[in-house]
């Protein structure tokens, strides 16, 4: 073995000890007035569908400047929108309130205009929200009303802005989701939930020690993660919503890695029991092992399985410095996908239907890019580019976006990105991150 290759294995070693401490849419055909998608997001052609997003009249000040704060965030990352400023807006807001006059809003190339306002009465709120299309007149095409409590509000905003995508696209948002990742501050490394947005964070590891990788279950109600509470790199599984985890492997050495399965039964994970880092499935439950799906004295670890529950992506070097590889769930014939470049981790799959995409960590160029690859045409997409090392992608539940952790001029942190490349990542989170994992959408 070469001395490069040597400092390469050994590189990777360290990876998978401490993957252990680390860790829009031109408007498509006419919609029928019985309804329909008018954005084309299967479309070979991409623009960005022009909306607007008024500050509500008649409403609580401010409750109104955070719900339209709030609903401009959620569009201008869902992947088919661009939400105009409101610096330009032409139109009589007082004298429209929750209707419009269309050739005002043309005049500012408005196709969209969301309209709200939001009445607060001590601990309560009530929303009422009027989506319209421009070229189709003063007539809302969606109107939606919500009650709750004032807290509420920015997940009442959420869902309005779910039914704003699904009405233009016949796709479910992502918004009201969670992130789930380790926060690292001060020499301690929590396993953290934040709504997607970056709102809400909080820690649900309170032992001090070195916590890494942690996964959402497929529900969204549990999080896996490893930890050295106990002295060995241990898997655990917690609530999302916190309390006591629950050990469920123990084995010697490295409980790494873990992914769910698509019914949450089995996580499949890196155990080096044996001596050498290789993939098990194992029960979610008490975390015996069901089967061994690699035996190789090669490092194999990362693997990540796919929402159909037939394959599973992961990290090998195999073939010398660390790639993606793909195999049958249940075991055997791994092929290596990922062909650019030397060094590639990190898989994770796109959850959108009928899609083998998957994205992951590359060094090609000298700095860390997020990329995705189509394991069904080969086309390969680069999420970032000349922006910092990044790392460490996970998919949005319907496969639009991704988060993953960066290091920029922006700043550290998490930062969201359209899944196809085009337009400019949003930070979310500010501070050092690692083991980033996107949840379902509740």
């Amino acid at each position: 073995m070469s001395q490069d290759q040597a400092l390469t294995r050994s590189r990777l070693a360290r990876l998978a000890t401490l993957l252990v401490l680390g860790g829009a849419l031109l408007a498509g055909p006419a919609r029928a007035d019985d309804g329909g998608v008018i954005i084309d997001v299967s479309g070979a052609k991409r623009g960005a569908y022009p909306i607007a997003i008024p500050v509500g009249v008649d409403s609580d000040t401010g409750a109104a400047k955070e719900v339209a704060d709030v609903a401009s965030f959620d569009l201008s990352v869902a992947g088919v929108f661009k939400v105009l400023d409101p610096a330009g807006f032409l139109a009589d807001l007082p004298g429209e309130k929750l209707g419009i006059e269309p050739q005002k809003w043309k005049d500012v190339g408005a196709y969209g205009v969301s309209k709200s306002k939001v009445t607060v009465s001590g601990d309560s709120v009530d929303l009422e929200f009027r989506l319209y299309e421009v070229s189709k007149g003063a007539d809302p095409r969606l109107t939606k009303t919500y009650h709750g409590k004032r807290s509420d509000l920015r997940k009442l905003t959420h869902a309005w802005c779910n039914e704003v995508v699904k009405y233009y696209t016949g796709e479910a948002g992502f918004f009201g989701s969670q992130i789930t990742f380790v926060a690292k501050a001060k020499g301690k490394s929590t396993v953290s939930v934040m709504d997607f947005d970056g709102h809400g964070a909080y820690g649900l590891t309170k032992n001090g020690s070195i916590n890494i990788l942690p996964a959402f279950s497929r529900s969204g109600g549990q999080v896996a993660f490893t930890s050295y509470m106990r002295g060995n790199p241990d898997l655990y599984v917690v609530g999302v919503g916190g309390g006591r985890p629950k050990r469920i492997s123990a084995q010697k050495g490295m409980n790494t890695g873990a992914s769910w399965s698509p019914d949450g039964s089995q996580l499949v994970v890196t155990l080096s029991k044996d001596g050498n880092p290789d993939l098990y499935v194992i029960s979610a439950s008490d975390g015996a092992i069901v089967r061994r799906l690699t035996n190789d004295k090669a490092i194999d670890t990362g693997a990540a399985w796919s929402p159909d529950g037939s394959q599973i992506a992961f990290v090998s070097d195999r073939e010398g410095g660390p790639q993606i590889y793909v195999m049958s769930a249940s075991g055997g014939g791994a092929k290596r996908v990922s062909m650019n470049g030397s060094y590639n981790t990190t898989p994770t799959w796109s959850p959108k239907a009928g899609a083998h995409v998957i994205a992951y960590t590359t060094r090609d160029g000298g700095a860390y890019d997020i990329v995705t690859l189509d394991l069904d045409t080969k086309k390969m997409v680069r999420v970032t580019q000349g922006e910092g090392t990044n790392e460490e992608p996970s998919f949005s539940p319907n496969g639009r976006a991704i988060a993953f952790a960066s290091t920029r001029k922006g700043g550290t942190g998490i930062y969201i990105a359209n899944a196809d490349g085009t337009g400019t990542a949003k930070k979310v989170w500010g501070g050092s991150a690692t083991g980033v994992d996107w949840g379902p959408t509740p």
